[in-house]
């Protein structure tokens, strides 16, 4: 049986929280239950090195590796590279990507991506070969369902001082996640707006004259409700007590809250961009991610036509369910004994 190493950095960061958290956690366990020896110890004991950190910017392969051991590297998107413009390198992390190539050339014996879309980017900026690059889809966690009992979404709406009625977004408001459009399309589509997300609850506290978030300079946030971080539980409940759920991005490599909301039961609205066409196709309703009239006018659809709400929470649910946490490890172990 291989002896696999899987790097365990990101549950031990600011990116626990997150989807790099996420995809973490959720790998490892699918894959100690699927029966695959995983150990997170000394490198070279291991036939198989998992790295599942990847910065452009930031040398994030190493130098080394034993001659019998094969390095596998997820790359979850390269949204710097597609927007330079909002993601500086300056020279240090110029040097770094140019090092970043070389040691993916030399040590990395193959590449994990989330998407069809991320895998066409990496070998565009990379130079890498397609055979080289494996897609391989993330999936909702388990505890992503609907909630049947009154009384716990109550406690939760009370809880949070939710409306009746409200649009859902959750997530970063890094450039690609388009929130200005966002907020100003709720607003054209008279829809309540809330947002959870530790950047959104801070945002007053961010230096926006960054390249990054330079874009919400001036954005009126009046009337959104944003919630900051929650715990897992009543992210779920947040999920069922939403109308609609709006993933407005210009660009992602995935986008895993589309199929949390089609897990809970949640109509979706979501830009018609590559990877979230990709995932999500006959179970979202798609708009275009520069225009906020459209958007507000599918918002306003989904919140008044009851056939069609119908509709894309039965897509949705069946859509979810062709992701699994087991369907992923499955493929990841087949590529740590194919390479």
């Amino acid at each position: 049986m291989l002896k696999v190493a899987v790097d365990t950095g990101p549950l031990k960061s600011g990116d626990s929280i997150r989807g790099i958290g996420v995809y973490t956690r959720e790998l490892l366990a699918a894959l100690k239950l699927s029966g695959v020896d995983v150990s997170q110890t000394d490198l070279s004991k291991y036939d198989v090195v998992h790295l599942t950190r990847f910065n452009p910017f930031k040398v994030s392969v190493p130098f080394k590796k034993s001659l019998h051991t094969k390095f596998v590297l997820t790359i979850y998107d390269l949204i710097p590279l597609i927007y330079p413009e909002h993601y500086p390198t300056g020279i240090t992390g110029w040097i770094n990507w140019q090092i970043n190539k070389y040691l993916i050339k030399k040590n990395v014996d193959a590449i994990i991506t989330i998407s069809e879309t991320s895998k066409k980017d990496i070998c565009r900026f990379m130079g890498v070969a397609p055979q080289k690059v494996y897609s391989i889809h993330l999936a909702p966690r388990s505890i992503f369902t609907p909630i049947k009992s009154h009384e716990s979404l109550v406690a939760v709406q009370k809880e949070y001082s939710l409306p009746d009625s409200f649009a859902l977004y959750v997530g970063d408001i890094n450039y690609n996640k388009n929130i200005p459009l966002l907020v100003t399309a709720c607003k054209l589509a008279n829809t309540q707006l809330v947002i959870c997300g530790q950047q959104a609850k801070n945002v007053e506290n961010l230096n926006l004259d960054h390249p990054e978030l330079v874009h919400l300079k001036g954005l009126d946030w009046s009337g959104v409700i944003r919630l900051g971080f929650v715990s897992d539980d009543d992210l779920v409940a947040i999920y069922n007590l939403a109308s609609v759920y709006i993933q407005p991005s210009l660009y992602e490599g995935f986008g895993l809250p589309i199929l949390e909301a089609n897990a809970a039961g949640i109509p979706v609205v979501a830009a018609k961009t590559q990877a979230l066409v990709e995932i999500a196709e006959g179970s979202a309703l798609f708009a275009d991610p520069r225009s906020a009239k459209d958007f507000a006018e599918k918002i306003e659809t989904v919140m008044k036509d009851k056939k069609m709400r119908e509709g894309l929470v039965k897509n949705g649910a069946n859509n979810a369910a062709k992701y699994t946490w087991e369907k992923t490890a499955k493929e990841t172990s087949t590529l740590y004994e194919k390479i």
